[in-house]
């Protein structure tokens, strides 16, 4: 279970950065070198920035930007339900900077589930949420073979986000290969695919009938259906042609720094929004250049 709550805040493959040595995640806090970056999600059908998903690095003052590996593998039970704490927090206040430069943009954050029982989370997002009546709430990620054996715990989860205007996504999709009696139970906006199943899926028939089923799954229990790990042109268009509505991937953006995001919201706004349309009523368009 720890080594899945570790895997949790590190969802994609880390690149080598530097020496080594681990860093211990308390000193992360410590120091101060915790940051969030943000990985934009994106509305296949317009290719316009969906939301985004907020992913942990350090800033460490020598080894400059580490990727999770290097201080998540060995952090304890109670460090990680820290960094859910911090996490949760740090979002909820960098939605206010997107939200100046012209996007409210709905956030997610990876949460693991014992989280729930271990923080008050619903009270966290009630004293800290933003005030802006256009805040869109916060969708929280839990992944699929941590919540499937705790339906109650899910359904209860769910009524308290909802009261803060936030959802629960199931992450991962696909694997744990869930029953559909018990997906009938689940409480969730959102179901994400897993990246295993994303890849190659134009031209494996295998994959594509997957993100195909789970597609129909979702339309049917009236979900949001968000494709990860999308790398190529040709993923995207299947995706989209078997329904998918929400991609994020390298092929739209890597990770990036939370003042780089909103760099790009506001440039992105500028080009492609006209110029008399109020603001608050303009949609990002994210197509490559």
């Amino acid at each position: 279970m720890l080594k899945r709550l570790r895997n949790l805040f590190a969802s994609e493959p880390a690149p080598y950065a530097g020496p080594k040595d681990k860093i211990p995640l308390g000193e992360l806090f410590k120091r101060n070198w915790f940051e969030l970056w943000y990985q934009p999600k994106i509305e296949l059908k317009t290719m316009r920035l969906a939301g985004a998903e907020a992913l942990v690095r350090a800033r460490h003052p020598v080894r400059g930007v580490v990727a999770p590996f290097f201080f998540l593998p060995e952090a304890s039970e109670d460090d990680l339900h820290k960094l859910t704490e911090e996490v949760i927090l740090t979002a909820l206040g960098d939605w206010e900077l997107f939200n100046k430069y012209g996007a409210a943009i709905k956030l997610a954050v990876n949460v693991p589930v014992s989280a729930f029982v271990k923080l008050p989370i619903p009270q966290m997002l009630r004293e800290a949420r933003p005030r802006a009546d256009n805040w869109p709430g916060l969708v929280l990620e839990v992944t699929e073979d941590q919540i499937i054996n705790d339906l109650a715990l899910a359904n209860d989860v769910a009524a308290a986000l909802r009261e803060q205007n936030c959802t629960l996504a199931l992450d991962d999709f696909g694997a744990g290969y869930s029953s559909l009696a018990r997906l009938r139970q689940l409480p969730f906006s959102e179901l994400k695919i897993d990246r295993s199943y994303v890849m190659n899926c134009n031209s494996d028939p295998l994959n594509a009938g997957l993100c195909e089923t789970i597609v129909d799954l979702s339309k049917r229990f009236g979900l949001t259906t968000v494709a990860e790990g999308i790398e190529t042109m040709h993923e995207s268009h299947k995706l989209q042609s078997l329904g998918v509505q929400v991609g994020q991937g390298y092929l739209y953006a890597k990770p990036m720094p939370k003042g780089h995001l909103a760099r790009l919201i506001h440039q992105r706004l500028t080009m492609f929004a006209p110029a008399a349309a109020p603001a608050k009523s303009r949609r990002l368009r994210f197509a490559r250049d």
